[in-house]
Formats: structure tokens, C-alpha cells, sequence
């Protein structure tokens, strides 16, 4: 009996939840951002119907700096670029809302999700978060209790179509001018245990995983990949993001 009433109560701590009617797409957190520059970028507002009713398909890129696409022209983040792979390439067209801030945590990005997105289902949706838990020294386990509820998010947003949604690696910092020398062996540990966390998750839901962290660890070796502000991918690696990322994504527009 004493075990179930302890069951019951865990249970109703962790259950509660809250929600608001507002998107947050321009909200600084609390906490130390790990970002040395000026953030850009912001959602389309144009709505199109599902999949294969017409030529017209709708994306939403869930994430923080990297998704908007910190320090490059919001024409240069990974989802613009690739929106316009899209659109060049399959001669469709592609609304992208991007929800993201510099900054942003798990927690920050699930709260902005469930105030509501523009749209209530998207035919792609992209995920990339969890730097920002790594570099405020956040422990690990609020991590790996929230990445699956975004999940979870992403794939209702998705039509519940586990097809229709992409995890992204984290990027590693670690190799570039702003991470250098700074405990850059345990950066990249800690990313790593991050990204075999998220891509155990994605893998389970039958969601792909796509990993671009081999890419930005070429930032010093090859400084063109690093942006102007020695921290964020550049236009070139953001292309490079989209190289990965069409093929994958590619099924659904057939």
C-alpha cells in the first residue's frame, strides 16, 4: 500500500503541465547563452494544405542558434537552405516556420511548442537541440527526460508520420576558435553522450537521425566552416547540414 501511494504521488508531480496561446520565438533565457553574437531569423507565415493536395508543403524547424542560424543571413540557416534545395530541386513549394532562440534548452523549446505552433500539423519537421543543456552545465538526466517529450511533440506535429521528422546531431563547439582549449576533450564527450542519447530515441520511434557533428568537427581545420562570430556553423557548413539532410528528407515529396 505504501509503495502505491508513493507511486501515486511521483506520478502526479511529474504529470502537471501548462499551456499558453502564444509561440515565444524571441525569448533570451535566464542562463548563460552560448552564443557570442546576434541572433536572426523568423517564421513564415503562410499556410499550405498536406502533402500530396497540391505543390505546396509546410516544414517547422525546431531548435536554438543553430537551427536559426546565429551569425549568418536567415537565407543561410540550415532550414532556409534547404527549403530552397527543396523548392529548386522539386519545383514545390515550401512554408518553413522555425521556432528557436538562441540559448534555448529542452525546457525552453518544449514550453514554446506548447504554447502552440501556426499550423497544427507540418509534413516535415526537424529537431535539433541540446548544446545549450551541455554548455549551461545542466545535468544530463533533465535531458533525458525532455528530448523524448519533444519528440513526442514533433511526431504529433508530424501527423504522427515518424517519417516526417528528422532528428539533428548537436554540433560540436569544441572545434571551433570560441571552444578551443576550453576543456575541449570533455565538450566532445558530453556531446557525444548527448548524441547517442537522441539518436537511441529517434531510432526507437522509427525516426530518422541525421549527424552532422563529423561536419562542424572540421571548424579548424577548415575555418571557412566556422561563421564570423568563431562559434556557429557558417553558410558553407549549413549547406553541408542540407547536404545530409535532402536525401533523407526526400521521401516525403514523392
Amino acid at each position: 500500500m505504501m509503495r502505491f501511494t508513493l507511486l501515486f504521488l511521483f506520478g502526479a508531480i511529474f504529470s502537471s503541465c501548462s499551456q499558453e496561446s502564444d509561440i515565444i520565438v524571441n525569448e533570451s533565457p535566464t542562463d548563460q547563452i552560448l552564443d557570442p553574437g546576434p541572433t536572426m531569423g523568423s517564421p513564415n507565415e503562410t499556410k499550405g494544405p498536406h502533402l500530396n493536395d497540391s505543390g505546396t508543403y509546410n516544414y517547422l524547424a525546431l531548435g536554438d542558434s543553430y537551427t536559426i542560424g546565429a551569425s549568418v543571413k536567415r537565407s543561410e540557416s540550415f532550414p532556409i537552405q534547404l527549403e530552397n534545395r527543396l523548392e529548386q530541386g522539386l519545383d514545390v513549394t515550401v512554408n518553413t516556420e522555425i521556432i528557436a532562440v538562441t540559448g534555448w534548452r529542452t525546457d525552453n523549446l518544449l514550453d514554446a511548442v506548447n504554447r502552440g505552433t501556426q499550423l497544427s500539423s507540418y509534413d516535415l519537421v526537424t529537431l535539433l537541440i541540446g548544446v545549450n543543456n551541455q554548455y549551461q552545465g545542466k545535468p544530463f538526466e533533465v535531458y533525458a527526460q525532455e528530448f523524448p517529450l519533444l519528440l513526442e511533440r514533433a511526431l504529433a506535429l508530424a501527423f504522427g508520420n515518424p517519417k516526417n521528422v528528422v532528428v539533428v546531431s548537436i554540433p560540436d563547439y569544441a572545434y571551433t576558435p570560441f571552444g578551443e582549449g576550453s576543456n575541449s576533450e570533455i565538450i566532445s564527450k558530453e556531446i557525444d553522450e548527448y548524441n547517442a542519447f537522441a539518436a537511441a530515441t529517434a531510432i526507437q520511434k522509427g525516426v530518422p537521425f541525421v549527424n552532422i557533428t563529423d561536419i562542424t568537427r572540421n571548424g579548424l581545420s577548415s575555418p571557412d566552416l566556422v561563421a564570423g562570430d568563431g562559434l556557429h556553423p557558417s553558410a558553407e557548413a549549413y549547406k553541408l547540414f542540407v547536404d545530409k539532410l535532402y536525401p533523407v528528407v526526400l521521401p516525403i515529396f514523392d
